[in-house]
């Protein structure tokens, strides 16, 4: 288990708990709008080999002030010790909520029917014709994908899918097609691009307003009824 990083509170990264976030090291996408590149690029990647035993001990003395914690990464089910980790969390009585790309569907379907997760947020990158230029590849098989996505469609898990909408990417064409691909999801989030200072390429990738985000969940709704906006006025998210 390699864990880069622990944020002790947070109030955002596991709706309707008082949660932690634990970030892991690796990925195995390029998304260039990617904003934890130093959990992503290899030569940048610092972990601590004890983390894990860090955040245990931690949660420990938690018990009873957090509920939750979430795991993000990179992807964290690189992390090939990922069951033990989170069992050893469940033990202590926390829910777990799991960040992914979607692209290991057994070792997430194993996760889940081992009741070792009680959420799931999933990258939808794109729509499916630019799915391997959004995750920053020369190509990609989406069979994997595909898996997670629609194991997460038949509802064994709470989840959701999200996807960062980025100028110079994302179109409302694309994102429509986004839409198809999960339509009759529970929950769908588009997140305002934000630059962090610290993008993989920026290049010339940039943001789309408020008021351009909430004319592409107008485009969406339509298709996913349950599209809602993320990084916009929260009273823009009832419309």
């Amino acid at each position: 288990m390699l864990i880069s990083g622990l944020q002790k509170l947070t109030l955002l990264d596991y709706p309707g708990h008082v949660a932690c976030t634990v970030f892991t090291a690796g990925c195995n996408f390029r998304c260039p709008f990617c904003h934890n590149a130093p959990l992503v690029l290899p030569e940048r990647i610092e972990g601590d080999p004890n983390g894990a035993e860090t955040v245990l001990q931690f949660l420990k003395k938690r018990q009873g002030i957090l509920d939750g914690v979430a795991i993000t990464g990179g992807e964290p089910l690189l992390q090939r010790d990922m069951a033990d980790f989170l069992r050893k969390i469940r033990d202590l009585g926390y829910a777990v909520k799991l960040d992914t790309n979607g692209s290991f569907p057994d070792r997430l379907i194993g996760l889940v029917e081992a009741g070792l997760v009680d959420r799931v947020a999933m990258d939808i990158k794109n729509s499916p014709a630019l799915y391997a230029k959004t995750a920053g590849l020369p190509e990609l098989d989406l069979k994997a994908i595909e898996r997670s996505k629609n194991y997460l469609l038949e509802g064994h898990v709470e989840y959701e899918f999200r996807t960062t909408v980025v100028k110079g990417l994302h179109t409302a064409e694309s994102l429509q097609e986004a839409a198809e691909w999960i339509r009759g999801a529970a929950e769908y989030y588009l997140q305002q691009f934000k630059d962090s200072g610290d993008i993989i390429d920026l290049g010339s990738l940039g943001a789309f307003s408020d008021e351009e985000m909430r004319g592409l969940a107008a485009r969406i709704r339509p298709i996913v009824p349950a599209v809602r906006l993320r990084g916009v006025d929260e009273e823009e998210n009832t419309r």
